[in-house]
């Protein structure tokens, strides 16, 4: 007894159907549009024809036809199963989507209804989402045509505990054109010539189509000349012929270039453009440091804001010159190799500077604004759009230079000798104090000459230098900062005090401008001249420190 009771029990387990599985069924009725599946164990229920598709609807199904079911209870209210072939469909696809996804493999599908964000695909009962990112390659409005219709898709992601699938479209068709793409670029070499159509223009470029692969043509070779963009030249649609520059086999990039097709510009460069050369060209872009100037086309050259005018400085290029407008330049420098001219266009017009010496030599009087006023001196316009400076020791005989600077206004008509024009420096020195300085000169700059020693004492000290007044007169000079010393590190006017005597050597005295330059350096160095020359040679074994010591032990004795 106890062995049959187990056999039974086993019988009942072997053949019970369980909820939440896939069975097998066979078909012992139908009514109107429902079939009566019989699942075992006297246990039937009742499934919608429609559920079996096709099948269902042709006729296909009939009784004694066996099919797959998925019991969702064993049984109801009215002791009958609940049935369901579209679950059954489900699990089944669900099997083998999951081996699919694992070997990394396409699944057919069909798109057939559009959600929030995307669409729903049919994966053979198993419902998929495809984001609207993952349709196609590029954004597209229309969706219809991909309604409805079975094709291709890549599973992205799975999780069958919440039912979500991801797939993508946009997958398979990235890899058909990539097969696609290193087909055509396997046939493509460097230098090959092809015709393409423009399928895109950008600030940067245009993307050429060369059937089948776009190659990106860059703004820069689209012609020698200087092009500010693309739609200068291409327009969409266009048939162009371009030169196939550069390919990267791993990227399946490919550099174009039309310029290429044409004569280069710069071949002989330097002959055709010759440094200080005159000529024509108009201003294509101006910038911060200068503007560009297209000489030809394809050729352009910089004129620095350097190089734009003698007395504008710090002066944007933009007020000087306009955008079109024509330019007479001349010709720097030329670079063939790294494709560069330097061009100057102040060098077309007359130099102030020298203009300026020519009409106002050396002990000239002038008469200018004064333009600026500053803690060293003034600085009055001149003829020619130029400057000069008045220094603080040039202002006054008797006054102290900061005392005398108090009595000139901006905007003060004053009249100046000529000093010095550094043409090189653009520099032109001018006193007031030379106007009057006649009896100052006989009185005071007896026995002084070029070369002399003098002594002076300190009557002003500045960050520029010092100011003395000359013993046994009424002249003053003034001693920058470079002669104070010839150590640069003494080279300090604060090291020195009002009052204090200084002997200089005289390296400027014009006794018709009056005017006069001290060095404490040049004094120094002169020194130390005569002392070598007095206590040593070239081959004595003294040292510097014993030439120099002996001089001044000397000196002092005397």
């Amino acid at each position: 007894m106890d062995d049959f009771e187990s056999m039974l029990m086993d019988s009942f387990l072997e053949n019970e159907p369980l909820e939440g599985a896939v069975v097998k069924g066979r078909v012992v009725a139908i009514e109107k549009d429902l079939a009566i599946v019989d699942v075992g164990l006297k246990t039937e229920g009742r499934v919608a024809l429609k559920e079996f598709g096709q099948a269902g609807r042709d006729g296909t199904i009939q009784v004694g036809s066996e099919v797959e079911v998925y019991v969702d209870r064993v049984e109801n209210a009215v002791g009958e199963a609940v049935l369901s072939r579209e679950k059954a469909r489900r699990e089944e696809s669900w099997v083998k989507l999951e081996d699919l996804y694992a070997k990394n493999e396409r699944v057919e599908g069909i798109i057939f209804n559009q959600v929030k964000g995307g669409f729903t695909v049919d994966l053979e009962g198993a419902v998929a989402f495809l984001p609207r990112s993952q349709v196609d390659i590029r954004p597209i409005r229309d969706i219809g045509p991909l309604m409805n219709v079975p094709q291709p898709f890549q599973i992205l992601k799975m999780d069958k505990r919440r039912g979500n699938i991801v797939v993508s479209r946009r997958a398979i068709l990235e890899e058909s054109r990539a097969e696609q793409r290193s087909e055509i670029v396997q046939q493509l070499e460097e230098g090959q010539v092809v015709d393409g159509v423009v399928k895109n223009i950008t600030d940067y470029g245009a993307f050429v189509d060369l059937g089948g692969i776009d190659g990106l043509l860059h703004v820069t070779d689209i012609a020698w000349r200087r092009v500010n963009h693309p739609t200068e030249v291409l327009s969409i649609g266009e048939t162009i012929k371009v030169q196939i520059v550069r390919i990267n086999h791993e990227s399946h990039r490919i550099s174009l270039g039309m310029k290429q097709l044409q004569a280069d510009p710069w071949d002989g460069i330097a002959a055709k453009y010759p440094v200080g050369a005159k000529f024509t060209g108009r201003v294509t872009n101006i910038t911060d440091y200068g503007a560009f100037v297209e000489l030809e086309p394809g050729i352009e050259g910089l004129i620095h804001v350097s190089e734009m005018s003698w007395t504008k400085k710090n002066v944007h290029p933009g007020k000087i010159v306009s955008t079109s407008q024509e330019v007479e330049v001349m010709v720097l420098e030329v670079d063939p190799d790294k494709r560069r001219i330097s061009l100057g266009l102040k060098q077309t017009l007359s130099n102030p500077w020298e203009s300026f010496a020519e009409k106002f030599p050396i002990g000239a009087t002038i008469e200018g604004e004064v333009k600026n006023k500053t803690e060293f001196g003034l600085f009055i316009g001149l003829d020619g759009d130029v400057d000069g400076m008045v220094h603080l020791s040039d202002l006054d005989w008797q006054k102290p230079g900061e005392l005398a600077l108090e009595e000139y206004n901006r905007g003060d008509m004053v009249q100046a000798r000529v000093l010095d024009v550094d043409v090189d420096k653009e520099r032109i020195s001018l006193g007031i104090k030379q106007l009057s300085a006649g009896d100052a000169v006989d009185t005071g700059g007896d026995g002084i000459r070029k070369g002399s020693v003098v002594t002076g004492i300190v009557t002003e000290v500045n960050d520029g230098g010092i100011e003395v007044k000359i013993e046994g007169g009424e002249m003053t000079a003034f001693i920058r900062r470079a002669d104070l010393s010839r150590d640069r590190n003494d080279q300090r006017p604060e090291r020195f005090s009002k009052g204090e005597k200084v002997d200089a050597r005289v390296t400027v005295f014009d006794r018709k401008t009056s005017r006069i330059n001290l060095s404490i350096k040049a004094l120094e160095i002169a020194e130390e001249k005569e002392a070598v020359a007095n206590y040593g040679s070239s081959d004595s074994g003294a040292s510097l420190g014993d030439i120099l010591g002996a001089a001044l032990k000397d000196r002092e004795q005397n």
